[in-house]
């Protein structure tokens, strides 16, 4: 085995692949056997570096340089100016935006001085595909732990002690999950990992799978000893591809190695597990729905109790946590529940791992400490909002979240506090909005993805959300009365106390939050007819100013539905029943001659 000193760290995520880092990575080995280097230097994949904004990244080992926006020709230069002459490329190094300076080790960013990694340890630190590299990192250590020193009930009690709750969105405590799957009486029982990351924006449990499936195998074994299962199931989307194969991967090792199937590291219990894909139904996040959808039934979700720990899958004891919450299981048994309990809040222990995107400057994935303020971050991690524009809204929690104002932005973040605020944790996107956006269209924009994924069964959902929508493409057409907004919390009542599932219960609350913090937007757009942010397409109204237009037929000649008229060297006019809203006579006058209003 080749002792290499130095090691190129590519992010191999999703993200970063689709900007070649495939092509990166073979640049980079072609020029290393160029210049002779290639019993020194290895070139790896890994999992996400979090910094998706400043993808592809490169970062080399051991001085830990860390290049962003890495190209397929700057591999040249990595390696003639760096890996040769021992020189930084200064145009790949990360520029702080505030003190306009080179920062060559990440350890110096804002974006990481805040964060603590525990879910995402070692996502850009291994290869995922190399059991190995996953073991050196006390890999398999804790699963090692349990079943030579502990009893089941002693690991479920650390975990129980640890604080950690499901980090899926709903916050169960984990402990008591397992700890009630472990008393239910049957012949057989299940382990299942929700994979089914569904909200827009999120993208946390997918670079979880993809960096580090290890991790989550090991938790899942582990939880099997604990409730009494020798059966796992992995539930993951099908457009997953790249997690999916690697789970695979490390599946096939993890039973090469003896740490999967039978009589494993020789303590007489068996554990195996299954990869289950979904076609990507955002309900078949809801555990019921999960596994009626691995039954091979409609993804539907059903009236609790009975609990999935009691009757699940195939009417079995089945315990469902999602990717973050398992992969939190193999720290908390190495360094101990003491440990992990310290880190957070009262009552929301450890980190939490947020996909955070929108009208911010640092997109990408994070994980911070339970009680990290919203306004570090937005604007220390994630080092503020785009183009100096002004902070307007967060939205936290997807599509059963609320739109949160900058009142809230020195809101500790955990369970209590973002429900207390009109919001909810979820699991974990983040999404964040500037002075631009029109919340009406906002919330219309979730309910539309949630009528979208509604499974249909119950009427509230169904037919509820149906109805809100209409109200609101109402308002935003123009047609909107004062009274619709009444419609629209009375309704979004209803729904929330009637629905079957989460999905349901929780669908209304970007309209409820967005008419509690920007009442004044829904009546603008229904007594002025007026969209303040200029976002809703029918209420715009494009005029062309006399005294500036010089008749030069620009925009004349460039409106796709013939609604300008007017002569040339002469004052044009627009048709407003004719005009549709484009936009393109605003974007291509040269003299400032339209206004929109």
């Amino acid at each position: 085995m080749t002792d290499y000193k130095i090691h190129l760290l590519i992010c191999g995520g999703t993200g970063c692949k689709a900007a070649e880092s495939d092509e990166i990575k073979k640049q980079l080995k072609h020029w290393i056997e160029e210049v002779g280097l290639e019993d020194e230097a290895q070139v790896v994949f890994t999992g996400c570096f979090g910094f998706c904004e400043k993808g592809p990244i490169v970062k080399v080992l051991p001085d830990n340089t860390f290049y962003v926006g890495v190209t397929p020709a700057d591999a040249e230069d990595i390696v003639k100016e760096h890996l040769i002459k021992g020189r930084t490329v200064p145009r790949l190094l990360y520029k702080d935006p505030i003190t306009n300076q080179q920062i060559s080790d990440s350890k110096g960013m804002d974006f990481y001085k805040k964060q603590t990694r525990i879910a995402l340890r070692n996502c850009g630190f291994i290869n995922p595909e190399s059991i190995d590299e996953y073991i050196s990192r006390d890999g398999y250590a804790a699963m090692g732990k349990c079943l030579t020193e502990y009893s089941p009930e002693e690991t479920i009690k650390e975990i129980k002690e640890s604080g950690l709750r499901g980090r899926g969105g709903g916050g169960f405590p984990t402990g008591l999950k397992w700890e009630i799957t472990r008393k239910s009486e049957a012949d057989q029982k299940y382990v299942v990992c929700n994979a089914d990351e569904g909200d827009p924006g999120a993208f946390m449990d997918r670079s979880i799978l993809e960096g580090d499936p290890h991790s989550v195998i090991e938790a899942m074994a582990i939880c099997g000893y604990c409730i009494g299962a020798d059966k796992g199931l992995v539930y993951i989307r099908a457009e997953y591809p790249l997690a999916i194969e690697r789970l695979k991967t490390a599946l096939n090792q993890a039973r090469e190695y003896g740490l999967l199937g039978d009589d494993i590291l020789g303590t007489g219990f068996n554990f195996e597990i299954e990869i289950r894909l979904g076609a990507g139904a955002f309900v078949c996040g809801e555990e019921t729905a999960l596994i009626h959808s691995m039954e091979g039934l409609r993804g539907e979700p059903t009236f609790k109790p009975p609990f999935p720990s009691v009757s699940g899958y195939l009417g079995k004891p089945t315990n469902v946590n999602n990717v973050e919450t398992f992969a939190n299981i193999p720290v908390i048994i190495n360094k101990g529940a003491s440990w992990f309990n310290k880190i957070g809040t009262e009552n929301s222990k450890g980190t939490k791992v947020f996909a955070l995107a929108g009208k911010i400057n640092n997109v990408g994935l994070i994980e911070v400490p339970m009680g990290t303020t919203l306004r570090e971050v937005i604007y220390d991690i994630g080092g503020g909002i785009k183009d100096g524009k002004g902070f307007k809204s967060v939205q936290t929690g997807g599509p059963s979240g609320g739109c949160l104002t900058k009142d809230f932005l020195d809101t500790p973040i955990d369970y209590d506090n973002l429900l207390a605020a009109g919001s909810m944790m979820g699991s974990g996107g983040m999404i964040v909005m500037d002075e631009g956006d029109c919340m009406v269209g906002i919330a219309k924009f979730y309910l539309e993805f949630t009528l979208e994924e509604s499974c249909g069964k119950c009427s509230p959902c169904r037919i509820g959300n149906k109805r809100l929508y209409e109200i609101l493409e109402k308002i935003t057409n123009g047609n909107g009365e004062e009274v619709d907004i009444e419609r629209l919390k009375l309704l979004s009542n209803v729904i929330k106390d009637t629905s079957l599932c989460g999905l349901g219960q929780t669908s209304p609350n970007p309209v409820l939050s967005t008419i509690l913090n920007f009442e004044d937007e829904y009546l603008a757009h229904v007594n002025e007819k007026k969209c303040p942010s200029g976002q809703c397409k029918a209420l715009l109204k494009y005029d062309i100013i006399e005294d500036l237009c010089t008749g030069c037929t620009l925009c004349f000649r460039n409106c796709p539905v013939g609604a300008i008229t007017g002569e040339r060297r002469q004052p044009h006019y627009i048709d407003q029943l004719l005009c549709i809203k484009c936009g393109v006579c605003y974007e291509k006058c040269k003299f400032n001659a339209i206004k929109l209003s």
